[in-house]
């Protein structure tokens, strides 16, 4: 199987700080790949090298067999290749709705030509009657339908993520990369917020998370990668990873890790 993501040994040198060093691997069509690694350890400023925020010293990324070497992050997003950000950044006085439709002139759709006030007035004609229901098919596919006509301020903290996500799919991207996408939630967002990963990779779409919370990147991953100091330290699936001395000296810990492998054998015990 040819990888769809390929990082090539880059290097990211900040003047005389090492923040990247010879980093490689491979993400398939179809995986769930989580990036981890402790605070610094380099995780987003690999998915700035990824989606062409930052240039790397070294080495170069590789997609769809395409190198991504200088390419602007609007270009690598026509590619195929999507992101969204730790933070959210949704227009609180405006409805749920218009901040996706906002979100679609902004991305330049071809669905959405019409002036953005003719569109949100509902003025747009057929451009704009086809990126209403663009919007209203995300909305749905993320699980906000019913809170469209709320203002995008109003919605709990994982929701807003949500629009988030809407916003990257609308780019209908092969792949996408969520930086931190259950940071600041609490359990019942996380649960949702993993229910929507799955489904995203079941409507063909692959992912790669960089993600702290270690119990959702063991229950979601098909395979992680570990970083530490910038450096690739571990790479395989969540149960060598969970066991992996590196990484329970470098991130885990050994009680984290203790409780990890105790739950993972708990599991396979009622497998």
């Amino acid at each position: 199987m040819s990888a769809l993501l390929s990082v090539e040994h880059v290097g990211v040198r900040f003047g005389g700080l090492v923040a990247i060093a010879d980093l490689h691997f491979d993400v398939n069509p179809g995986e769930i790949v989580s990036l981890i690694g402790p605070n610094g350890a380099g995780k987003t400023t690999a998915f700035n090298v990824m989606t062409g925020f930052l240039r790397p010293s070294q080495g170069e990324v590789r997609f769809r067999g395409t190198s991504l070497a200088g390419l602007p992050p609007h270009e690598i997003t026509r590619l195929g290749l999507a992101r969204t950000f730790q933070r959210t950044s949704v227009f609180p006085d405006d409805t749920v709705f218009d901040n996706v439709m906002i979100g679609l002139h902004r991305q330049g759709s071809l669905m959405s030509r019409a002036p953005l006030l003719d569109t949100l007035l509902g003025r747009g004609g057929a451009n704009e009657r086809r990126l209403r229901e663009r919007a209203a098919a995300l909305l749905e596919r993320v699980g906000l339908a019913g809170r469209s006509n709320e203002k995008a301020g109003s919605l709990a903290y994982g929701e807003q993520r949500l629009v988030g996500v809407a916003l990257a799919l609308a780019t209908e991207p092969a792949m996408l990369l969520l930086d931190e996408p259950v940071s600041g939630m609490n359990a019942s967002e996380t649960r949702v917020f993993v229910r929507l990963i799955r489904q995203i990779r079941d409507s063909g779409v692959t992912l790669l998370l960089v993600e702290h919370d270690m119990p959702l990147v063991m229950d979601v991953s098909d395979r992680i990668v570990v970083l530490n100091y910038g450096r690739l330290i571990a790479e395989g699936p969540p149960a060598a990873i969970r066991a992996d001395p590196a990484v329970i000296e470098a991130y885990l810990g050994q009680g984290s890790a203790a409780r990890h492998a105790g739950a993972g054998a708990r599991e396979a015990e009622h497998a």
